[in-house]
């Protein structure tokens, strides 16, 4: 069996949950972050996954432990920092897209350390991607550690520009891991509006067919997988350009659908060992039933075969 190392952020989405009292607001603190909502969604598909991330020392970082290792994640690798759990809050468009305000300053997340992560495992899939691998002081050391193994390897885009405005910067550093993932024959996901975000400093062209096309030729990377919300994937690797539409949806909220098409992706691809085409469609459908839920809440596997037939 294919086992997983996924890297990056565990942290606390606030949602709102309105009411008409101009005093206060009721808020449900979620636990989520991408990598982490990767590494449940991959474990709720059968995948042996450990997460390597650094969790802090307050009562939100308990009921991220809770919720991890509740759902089959090891926490193994993790690292207890003291320090507090990072927050977002959350705010919901009419239609339910999701859109963040970050709370990271000196925050458990960002802190790391050559000496907290392990020897690379050429035998793991190693994921990782989103803002940990963007955020200072750790995501220099984070990119170093990665470039030194030689494993199979998987990155996550995902852009979120408030929390690196210069985007120059940003693409500076979303490119340092694109490197890293083409010398490793990896794979490199990430949204058509991730790469409009940084379109203007990548030289990307803006056609879907032809970005994935670019990432492959540029960076050597093995499979570059595009989302296009409502309108599917497309992906380009050894088996060419193929693209898949996303089923009919009735969305609650957008919370981690990028994540658990991730999920669903790797698991079929890297551990069943389905083509390329198929592993898409299994993403777009594991994506669009956490679109029908609250928040990331990835499905099972019963759940996704069930979708998928």
């Amino acid at each position: 069996m294919q086992r997983f190392w996924v890297c990056g952020e565990a942290l606390i989405d606030l949602v709102g949950s309105g009411g008409a009292d101009t005093r206060r607001s009721t808020w449900a603190a979620l636990s989520a972050g991408g990598p982490m909502n990767t590494a449940i969604g991959l474990a709720r598909l059968g995948g042996s996954v450990e997460f390597l991330a650094r969790l802090g020392d307050d009562a939100f970082a308990d009921q991220l432990r809770r919720h991890v290792t509740a759902n089959g994640v090891g926490l193994s690798l993790a690292v207890d920092a003291a320090q507090p759990t990072s927050l977002a809050v959350v705010s919901l468009d009419a239609e339910g897209k999701a859109s963040y305000t970050f709370h990271f300053s000196q925050t458990a997340n960002f802190g790391w350390q050559p000496d907290e992560l392990p020897e690379p495992d050429p035998d793991v899939w190693l994921h990782t991607g989103s803002i940990g691998t963007v955020v200072g002081p750790g995501a220099r050391t984070l990119v170093d550690w990665a470039g030194a193994g030689t494993g199979p390897m998987s990155f996550d885009v995902n852009v979120r520009p408030t929390v690196l405005p210069d985007r120059a910067e940003y693409w500076e550093r979303i490119e340092a891991w694109l490197r890293v993932v083409g010398a490793r024959s990896g794979l490199v996901k990430g949204s058509d509006e991730d790469f409009a975000l940084l379109a203007d400093h990548s030289g990307l062209p803006t056609d879907s067919e032809a970005l994935v096309n670019a990432l492959c030729e540029r960076y050597g990377v093995r499979w570059a997988v595009l989302t296009r919300g409502a309108d599917g994937a497309v992906a380009a690797g050894p088996e060419g350009v193929v693209s898949v539409p996303s089923p009919p949806t009735t969305v609650v909220d957008t919370i981690g659908a990028g994540d658990t098409f991730m999920a669903g992706l790797l698991d079929a691809l890297a551990r069943e060992g389905l083509g390329l085409a198929a592993a898409l469609d299994r993403g777009v459908r594991a994506a669009a039933l956490v679109c029908e839920r609250e928040g990331a809440d990835p499905p099972t596997r019963a759940e996704l075969d069930a979708a998928s037939a």
